[in-house]
């Protein structure tokens, strides 16, 4: 099959890209930034000619939509940015679906959940009327919500994906990556970092994330929407621990903090479904993970 991945260099879209030709399928990706790889494009989705250009020179059977900018606080301090990109750009990819009928997978997040309490599944945001808590969570909810739109009145088929704390190597560190890409960096420059104690996640490592994003074309089920995430349930003291005794240093510069305000305290996630229909298998533990992650970073940095 011939597949566009939109946000292909991107820490999970450069895996997924590998992946899926792997697999032997026909792989256009593009992203902001220039590249060398013969089957790039490099698109703004916030354009919607950059992107009718793609589509009127490939004819793809799926589209999986990666591109978004990322985190709560690179939302509130670049929110202009945030929304063209995740909700503008969204809603362009849509309208070209609308047009070329191809089958979307549309990557959502758990931050959608906002202030759920209970165990995170899919119909949770069916059944409830849930604050988001940060622009971030926000545009991935009104974008699932421009998804349903679109299919109850030009029948588009989409799968609505809800990542869980995707993690390992391929993120290059910023102030506003994941809470896992910051522990490693700050720990391997002897830099302080804030652990929030009260705060519980279900972090997935890269490689578990894209094998079961690539099920997803064998096992299409239009207008689905799945959790996936890892199975272990921890909170992020745990992950700094793991981090700080593998590098066998203390925690002297770790500064712990009861919660931070405005995101999700909580995220206790039901797979059920990603291991029934999609063949969700996440294999790689923390305890495994993070050293992958330090080691690739290590090497990334010159350390």
């Amino acid at each position: 099959m011939k597949n566009l991945v939109t946000g292909g260099l991107g820490t999970i879209g450069k895996v997924l890209v590998k992946k899926l030709e792997k697999l032997g399928h026909q792989i256009i990706f593009c992203d902001l930034f220039h590249c060398h790889s013969e089957n790039y494009i490099k698109c703004d989705v916030s354009s919607f000619l950059q992107l009718q250009r793609i589509f009127e020179e490939h004819k793809f059977d799926f589209v999986y939509h990666l591109a978004a900018e990322f985190g709560r606080w690179n939302g509130e301090d670049y929110y202009e940015n945030l929304w063209r990109t995740n909700v503008i750009g969204t809603k362009n990819i849509i309208r070209l679906q609308e047009k070329y009928k191809f089958k979307m997978i549309f990557i959502s997040s758990s931050e959608v959940y906002g202030d759920y309490e209970g165990l995170m599944r899919e119909d949770v945001m069916d059944k409830f009327e849930i604050k988001q808590l940060n622009d971030y969570a926000m545009t991935k909810w009104v974008n699932e919500m421009q998804i349903m739109n679109s299919t109850n009145m030009f029948g588009t088929e989409t799968v609505r994906v809800r990542l869980f704390n995707t993690y390992g190597p391929g993120e290059y560190y910023s102030p506003y990556r994941s809470a896992i890409c910051i522990f490693i960096y700050h720990a391997l420059h002897d830099l302080s970092y804030k652990v929030f104690l009260n705060h519980h996640r279900t972090s997935t490592y890269v490689s578990d994330t894209v094998n079961t994003l690539c099920n997803i074309i064998d096992n299409f089920i239009p207008n689905e929407v799945y959790n996936i995430g890892g199975t272990e349930y921890h909170d992020m003291k745990k992950v700094s621990d793991i981090i700080l005794d593998y590098l066998n240093k203390n925690d002297t510069l770790v500064e712990y903090i009861d919660e931070e305000s405005f995101t999700t305290k909580d995220k206790k996630i039901d797979v059920t479904k990603a291991i029934k229909d999609l063949k969700h298998n996440p294999k790689i533990s923390l305890k495994e993970g993070i050293p992958k992650t330090i080691e690739w970073m290590r090497k990334i940095y010159a350390i």
